[in-house]
């Protein structure tokens, strides 16, 4: 019997999820990571960053600057790791606050342990079928080493090097204008209080 293909995909989260060479590890859905120290919030000198040009899993130009938002949670994802069960509390978190003006952006990428091997398609469907992703998602980008994204380049260079994601399923929390604010390491989970609470200044603003 052939299986299908989000069949196979959902087997091989559950059973992937190798021991990662970088210092904040993963770990499965009943273990929390080793905590980690959130990146310094900005100050109000901090300039709008400039790698803000992305492109989506669709093929489409995607500037978070222009997508109206007023505070955006960007998150590098992966299919096949212990903590990609966190898609589901952000789609939640999307959910409950996107008529507020929040805009969650997933960037798929491969660089931590080789967890999201698959095609953009494959990606894109993986997340629908199995978490109901709904918010914008990019194509796949390195997000470390000299090849990164610009926009995690620039994240550390405005608030520290606890905006470099060590692990996936790391955030970086932006103004609607690309301003950086804060970081969080991948431990950080999607309900978590004080994530919340800067969401929640973040649109006040």
């Amino acid at each position: 019997m052939r299986l299908s293909l989000p069949i196979l995909l959902s087997a091989l989260v559950l059973s992937a999820c190798g021991a990662p060479a970088q210092s904040e590890p993963a770990a499965p859905a009943s273990k929390a990571a080793p905590a980690a120290v959130p990146a310094p919030a900005a100050s109000k000198e901090t300039k709008a960053m400039p790698a803000t040009e992305f492109t989506s899993i669709n093929g489409q130009p995607m500037n978070l600057a222009a997508l109206g938002a007023k505070a955006i949670l960007v998150v590098n994802t992966a299919s096949r790791c212990g903590f990609t069960p966190q898609y589901k509390g952000l789609q939640e978190l999307y959910d409950a606050k996107k008529d507020e003006g929040l805009i969650i952006v997933g960037v798929p990428s491969n660089d931590f342990g080789s967890q999201e091997p698959g095609s953009e398609t494959e990606v894109k469907t993986f997340c629908e079928i199995n978490y109901g992703v709904t918010f914008p998602l990019t194509k796949k980008y390195a997000v470390t080493g000299a090849g990164q994204h610009p926009f995690y380049a620039a994240a550390v260079k405005a608030i520290g090097e606890g905006a470099q994601p060590k692990w996936n399923f790391h955030k970086v929390l932006i103004k609607g204008d690309g301003t950086p604010i804060k970081a969080y390491p991948s431990s950080t989970r999607p309900a978590d209080a004080e994530l919340i609470a800067d969401i929640e200044a973040a649109l006040g603003s």
